[in-house]
């Protein structure tokens, strides 16, 4: 079917990465006019803002915008209002009543009055959920006043008139120029978005980056899941629509010719922005040898932590010879792109380990041994390792989407249920969010419990997977029910765990923990670790890179944290130290365990050293971001640590001392490997070798 017309919206879908803006700019002018469908832009934004956002930005200029949730619809080409549109809104619309109701039964917080318009009423409400909505709704009616609730992104409530939504005012639209559904287009990443995907007969595209509750909401409905984040994304289901053909990269400098045409080349020169040649030669050999270190962590079970053959292992470190939920679950998640069957199959052997070993209870082993097939469900001093379980769940979802087995994950959903059901026995007090045992996650010597950052972000992208995978498996009703949790861990997480002064019922403001965090003032980042008694200010950069990746932090705060962590080089000199600032002997947050094997002394192991796994994870932060100068720049420095191995080079050791940069730990690690791997795909370097 034609596609007669392309409707998207704004904030989190065409803008939030600038490249992928101009990308889609580009590819969009260069459509033929008599092939190119009307552009519609559609957007919670109120007119003047919506042109002036197009003129700042490298959006295109549309045929048609739907501003104010749904409330107006304006013609770029005669610079007019549908006047006609406006007429519809003023059936049973009463903005002072409803503007009183709110007050009345809500604790709303009313939006600056830029957001506000004679048709709509817009409103910060924390948290809600949606009996709670269904109730305003019903006061409303009550009232004799007829609206139209939109509640998104667990923060955001306009109230508009009943006929006003971006579905009625893009149905509205496409009637009056005489196009069918059919050749409907759309595409978005919020639960206001879900309007327009309803429609009968409208084909959607939902970006990476939306929101669960978007996902939730147009389950069973023909769209088509981006694995691309914001306008990438876009162009990406524009792709599978038959609208756009190739999708070239643009970049702005032109590119140094090649050294040596001769040798095989996983780097394509039109992919390749602001590196010389000794760069890319650099790029393309640690590519090379980061796919071959992966390869030594293929074993008939699994990947292995680290190479089995040039590693010795004695006493404790004999538990390296295992395959590990937690290192072999991202070895999975970051070779899934990679076009090889023998690391396709090593990954599927990984999951069935795995969950073949899962206790009685649900519980994932942290570890399988490869030489006797003993599972072992604990850490160091026998406690239990909670993300292994989250890991697993993650990688799961990693590899049923890209490898498409539906059948393995059928297999598997019976356990993939009781894990789930053993993460959530450790909310205990049932606020959302899991109470970590001290030493139970990744930081296995390091004194961090109860919420822990890292642990939440795992736990809020487990219960995302699960729900996709439910839906994979056509359990529509559970997937939506696990979509709209995923919604309510995020709310409340980003609540506890990024403080502020500001007074409680503030736009943004925290309700809860709200006296405690008034000792920390405001932060740039999301806090480390927070319990009952006390909070954690130091900045956890894993856990802060992963909320981005994984689509908890908005591109606004996760700005403000890259300013941060760049500002006090959590990359220097490599990427990246994975805590600032360190712990010192003497500071309250130091253990005396710290000293055990030497491992957490000032700028060791979790305490402040330098994690190759996170600085591929870094690369990908700060090209999701749009900083891609940035991001190859931070690639090259990337490559070059994996290069200096402690007996050879291109070992890809574990981690490396956070001042002197010198490699630690096991060699030929398979996360740093893979993550590796992940890193130049993201930055389309290329996924394996021609």
């Amino acid at each position: 079917m034609t596609v007669r017309i392309f409707c998207t919206d704004l904030d989190g879908t065409m803008l939030g990465k600038p490249d992928a803006t101009l990308r889609f700019r580009r590819v969009w002018e260069s459509l033929p006019d008599d092939q190119r469908p009307l552009l519609c832009y559609t957007t919670g934004r109120l007119l003047n803002d919506t042109v002036k956002v197009i003129a700042s930005t490298d959006l295109p200029e549309p045929d048609f915008a739907i501003c104010g949730v749904g409330t107006m619809i304006y013609d770029f080409k005669t610079k007019t209002m549908l006047k006609e549109f406006s007429e519809v809104m003023e059936e049973g619309w009463d903005k002072t009543t409803i503007e009183s109701i709110v007050q009345a039964a809500t604790n709303a917080v009313r939006q600056p009055p830029q957001f506000q318009h004679r048709y709509k009423s817009s409103w910060y409400l924390e948290g809600a959920e949606d009996e709670a909505i269904q109730q305003l709704e019903d006061l409303l009616n009550a009232e004799g006043v007829t609206v139209n609730l939109v509640y998104s992104s667990a923060r955001d409530l306009d109230v508009l008139p009943k006929m006003a939504n971006k579905g009625n005012s893009l149905r509205w639209l496409i009637d009056e120029l005489g196009i069918k559904a059919e050749e409907v287009v759309v595409a978005g990443d919020t639960g206001n978005d879900s309007a327009m995907f309803l429609i009968p007969g409208v084909r959607g595209i939902i970006v990476e980056n939306a929101q669960p509750e978007l996902f939730a909401r147009t389950l069973a409905l023909p769209t088509y899941q981006a694995q691309e984040h914001f306008a990438d994304g876009v162009l990406e289901g524009l792709q599978h629509y038959g609208v756009v053909g190739e999708i070239p990269d643009y970049f702005d400098e032109e590119v140094p010719e090649r050294m040596d045409p001769a040798i095989r080349r996983i780097f394509d020169e039109e992919h390749v922005d602001g590196l010389t040649d000794e760069d890319i030669e650099l790029l393309e050999t640690a590519y090379a040898k980061a796919l071959e270190a992966l390869k030594r962590n293929i074993t008939p079970m699994g990947f292995s932590a680290c190479s089995l053959e040039d590693n010795a292992v004695s006493g404790t470190d004999a538990n390296y010879r295992s395959v590990w939920a937690r290192d072999g679950s991202i070895a999975v998640v970051g070779s899934m792109h990679l076009d090889d069957p023998e690391i396709r199959e090593c990954a599927r052997r990984t999951l069935e380990t795995l969950f073949t070993h899962m206790s009685p209870n649900g519980q994932i082993p942290a570890n399988v041994s490869i030489d006797d097939g003993i599972p072992d469900y604990s850490g160091v001093g026998g406690i239990s390792s909670i993300d292994s379980g989250l890991w697993a769940v993650i990688a799961m979802y990693e590899y049923v989407r890209n490898s498409g087995d539906v059948g393995f994950l059928r297999e598997r959903l019976r356990s993939l249920q009781a894990a789930m059901n053993w993460l959530s026995a450790h909310d205990s007090n049932n606020d959302a969010l899991l109470e970590i045992p001290e030493a139970g996650d990744w930081t296995d010597l390091f004194g961090r419990s109860y919420n822990i950052l890292v642990d939440e972000v795992l736990w809020y992208r487990a219960n995302v997977a699960f729900g996709r995978m439910l839906e994979l498996a056509g359990e529509n009703d559970r997937a939506a029910d696990y979509l709209r949790w995923s919604q309510t861990i995020k709310s409340v997480l980003l609540d506890r765990f990024w403080p502020t002064t500001r007074p409680k019922g503030d736009e943004g403001a925290g309700t809860m923990f709200t006296e405690r965090q008034l000792g920390v003032g405001d932060t740039r980042y999301l806090l480390a670790q927070v319990t009952p008694f006390d909070f954690n200010w130091r900045c956890d950069v894993y856990g802060n890179i992963l909320a981005v990746l994984f689509n908890v932090l908005d591109v606004a705060r996760a700005r403000i944290a890259f300013r941060f962590m760049w500002g006090v080089g959590i990359n220097d000199p490599w990427p990246v130290k994975n805590l600032y600032p360190v712990v010192h002997s003497g500071d309250p947050d130091w253990r005396p365990y710290y000293t055990v094997n030497l491992l957490n002394l000032p700028h060791h192991y979790h305490n402040g050293g330098i994690w190759p796994f996170i600085g591929a994870q870094w690369v990908r932060f700060i090209q999701r971001l749009g900083f891609r100068h940035i991001a190859y720049q931070e690639l090259v420095k990337l490559a070059k640590l994996n290069q200096d191995g402690i007996f050879d080079e291109w070992e890809f050791n574990e981690w490396a001392h956070g001042e002197t940069g010198r490699p630690m730990g096991k060699a030929y690690q398979a996360w740093s490997a893979s993550e590796f791997l992940l890193a130049c795909h993201d930055l389309r370097l290329g996924s394996s070798l021609e």
